[in-house]
């Protein structure tokens, strides 16, 4: 008999489905068949069961924070059982120890952290039993079928479990050291809180905070243009002065010079030049494309794209969605045909179908088996829903990965660009710029519903050197032709001014996190972030910036992505330390590349990374001599954060002293009282402690009394009618002392809170 161990119970319901089985509590059983001669126990993980251990468990000294301890070394790291997971360890334990059991199949998530889930639960049981693998990148009926017809041999994925481990390892030698050094350095100088640092969040972070300073830096500059309204016998069209690539003047007295030469002269065509553009279908979706495009179109946030993508999946609609290649093998491409046909049910779509092309096959910028690495991209899978079965993010996403899936076979789109010179009066030429679609192609698809957009006259158009992207429709030119005569009809002085470079959105980072090389001085560096997954991987990206949100160094305000003066003062502090740099992340990318490929000693890496967790405590006090960055107060005054006078930092509403509030409990940081501060619950230690709940999380009012027994009791009861997207839970809040953050604590699961923490 086989034991089957997924990652999550909806995932195991899936790979049971195709099979006569039953369901029993924690696991469901299938019957024998030719599939499982013996039958076989389907079971799952919750997520990440294990963890590892804190430090306090390698020695108690460890749990009182101090530099003296620092850094924190483990001579071997230890993982423990989730405490709130017990229950389902226990009764996988006891699954993988019944007689019965000759076989182990791994059938989580098929990449490294699907890897290190289950691997880590059958290290911690002490089973050694034979293994198999189960490898899918869809969960439809078909998919199971055939991935459990051809299971991998265990050893053919082992490297990736090493490579998961060094990861999660080296990560919390970097974390857990990194936090601690500079929580305490801001402590000891009057800034109370955790400043949480990491080797992909701190790079992150600092990529945020250098566009903040440089639009705090950005001194604006006035230009004038001059613009001018031209008449050839009936036809009218406009144009902007130019001199060579320049339109714009430095003062208005040499435009006003201009614009009166201008005024009411003669106007000739001068040259009409015309380049011709073609532009291919965009590749298919890689999670990191597809949660920048609907971020763009939509707003999602990158994690709510994920969440919704991870129940499509589930549902067995599209193909696994933490992939990172943009391409399919033959094998997938064989299905399109089928699948499109089944597509043309739904009304948004059926106007492109049938598409003009009829396959994929052999045709590289989609099918290329060279380019597909554990997953082939995102793409609808043979088992469409029914219209109206999907609804809001859901249909939204979905519709979004079917019409890139539809635009992949249409015709490439072309558009003639033109470039029209006025001369008047013999001296002053002006430009205007247009466009005309000579063949739509795959646009009709992607933009059949996207905004018109006016001619653009100045010669400041840009191009984005012909990616999909290129949704500009320019008016069409006036008919005419080189050597016709005209006159100026109008021409006015135009002032305008420089704009600084505009902040990030969420879909914007993610691409920049994943494009990280392109910000790094060493050619060779860049090149190796190039190779590998940037900043994070596709699975991890919208987790950061999550977690970066969580800790408040960031906020996101009308998706435009602002650091906030916490995570500015933090980057300030890390100066030139390898954990505001990528510098870090490529090379450590590349080495844990090289263990994944069974190429690097996972025992070399885990050494290396010891003596960096040295380096970044060393370095951290060395540089703490020379802080002399200031931050800002809620009164707008300012002082030394790191002086005699010590420091505080921005708080908003946690200015309020609260004075007259009546006392709700003690503050778990520092213990002074904690009141109410009319727009959130705070701690009246501050600024020294920056202790806070809000007054409402995910859409929940929290009451007083709610408050009070969280700060007693260290949770609340249950709480009903949390809303994230369109779902709704029920959880209580739980304070995390250890990370000193608020979760959400469910029946089996602990979750950060997205808006319930301290702004520490």
């Amino acid at each position: 008999m086989q034991l089957i161990i997924a990652e999550k119970p909806d995932q195991g319901a899936k790979l049971a489905a195709p099979f006569k089985h039953k369901k029993t509590q924690g696991y469901i059983q299938i019957d024998k068949c030719p599939a499982f001669p013996d039958g076989a126990y389907v079971s799952w993980a919750v997520g990440h069961i294990c963890e590892l251990v804190p430090p306090e468990e390698y020695d108690p000294a460890y749990k009182r924070w101090s530099l003296d301890s620092l850094p924190i070394l483990p001579g071997k790291f230890k993982h423990r059982i989730t405490p709130n997971k017990a229950k389902q360890f226990n009764l996988l334990n006891d699954l993988l120890k019944r007689p019965e059991v000759k076989e182990i199949i791994i059938a989580s998530d098929a990449g490294r952290e699907g890897e290190y889930i289950v691997r880590i639960v059958i290290q911690l049981s002490g089973v050694k039993k034979p293994m198999k693998r189960l490898w899918i990148s869809s969960l439809t009926p078909r998919a199971v079928e055939q991935g459990f017809a051809n299971l991998k041999e265990e050893i053919e994925t082992r490297n990736l479990y090493y490579e998961a481990v060094s990861r999660s390892c080296a990560d919390w030698l970097v974390g857990m050291n990194g936090s601690r050094v500079y929580s305490l350095l801001f402590q000891r100088r009057g800034v109370q809180g955790v400043f949480s640092t990491g080797r992909v969040q701190s790079p992150t972070l600092a990529l945020i905070v250098t566009r903040e300073k440089e639009i705090a830096n950005f001194k604006p500059e006035p230009f004038w243009e001059v613009k001018a309204k031209f008449a050839f016998d009936g036809a009218e069209y406009e144009g902007t002065w130019f001199k060579g690539e320049e339109t714009r003047l430095k003062t208005p007295e040499e435009a006003e010079e201009i614009r009166a030469r201008c005024e009411g002269k003669n106007a000739v065509v001068d040259s009409i030049e015309t380049e011709r553009k073609e532009f291919q279908p965009p590749q298919l979706f890689s999670l990191s494309s597809l949660q920048a495009s609907a971020n763009q179109i939509f707003k999602y946030s990158p994690q709510d794209t994920l969440s919704a993508l991870q129940q499509l999946y589930l549902d067995g609609y599209i193909s696994y969605p933490r992939s990172d290649s943009s391409y399919v093998t033959d094998e997938e491409a064989k299905q399109f045909p089928d699948i499109l046909k089944k597509l043309a049910g739904f009304q948004e779509l059926s106007p492109f179908l049938p598409a003009p092309k009829t396959t994929l096959i052999g045709n590289k910028r989609y099918v290329n088996a060279s380019k597909v690495g554990d997953h082939y991209a995102i793409i609808p899978t043979e088992q469409v829903p029914t219209p109206g079965k999907l609804q809001g993010m859901n249909l939204s996403l979905y519709l979004l990965i079917a019409k890139r899936l539809i635009a992949a076979h249409e015709e490439k789109a072309i558009i003639d660009y033109t470039n029209l010179v006025t001369l008047v009066d013999g001296r002053d030429p002006f430009m205007t710029k247009g466009k005309v679609i000579v063949q739509e192609g795959w646009r009709k698809v992607l933009y059949d519903n996207a905004p018109k957009k006016k001619a653009k006259t100045s010669g400041k158009e840009e191009d984005n050197g012909g990616k999909e992207e290129d949704d500009e429709d320019l008016s069409v030119l006036p008919p005419v032709k080189e050597g016709d005569t005209g006159k100026v009809a109008d021409v006015q002085v135009k002032e305008g001014k420089t704009q600084p470079p505009k902040r990030y959105t969420e879909g914007q980072l993610i691409t920049l996190m994943k494009t990280a090389g392109k910000h790094l001085d060493n050619a060779e560096l860049e090149k190796v972030l190039q190779r590998t997954e940037g900043l994070g991987t596709e699975a991890t990206r919208a987790g950061i910036i999550g977690g970066l949100k969580d800790r408040q160094y960031i906020e996101v305000r009308k998706n435009m992505v602002y650091a906030t003066n916490k995570g500015t003062v933090l980057i300030e502090a890390l100066g030139e330390s390898v954990l505001a740099s990528a510098e870090m992340t490529a090379k450590w990318e590349q080495r844990l590349g090289e263990i994944g490929q069974g190429q690097e000693s996972p025992k070399a890496f885990m050494e290396q990374a010891q003596r960096l967790a040295q380096k970044i405590v060393a370095d951290a006090v060395a540089a703490e001599k020379g802080w002399t960055f200031t931050v800002e107060l809620p009164s707008g005054e300012q002082r030394p954060a790191y002086g005699k006078s010590g420091g505080g930092q921005q708080g908003g509403e946690q200015g309020r002293s609260g004075a007259g509030s009546p006392e709700l409990g003690a503050c778990p940081i520092c213990g002074k009282p904690v009141v109410d501060k009319k727009k959130l619950y705070g701690c009246t230690g501050y600024p020294s402690c920056l202790f806070t709940i809000s007054k409402k999380i995910l859409g929940k009012a929290i009451s007083e009394s709610q408050v009070k027994r969280l700060l007693d009791k260290g949770q609340t009861l249950t709480l009903k009618g949390f809303k994230k997207g369109e779902r709704t839970f029920d959880a209580a809040l739980s304070w995390n002392a250890e990370q000193k953050k608020l979760d959400f604590l469910f029946a089996d699961r602990i979750e950060k809170t997205e808006q319930a923490k301290p702004r520490s």
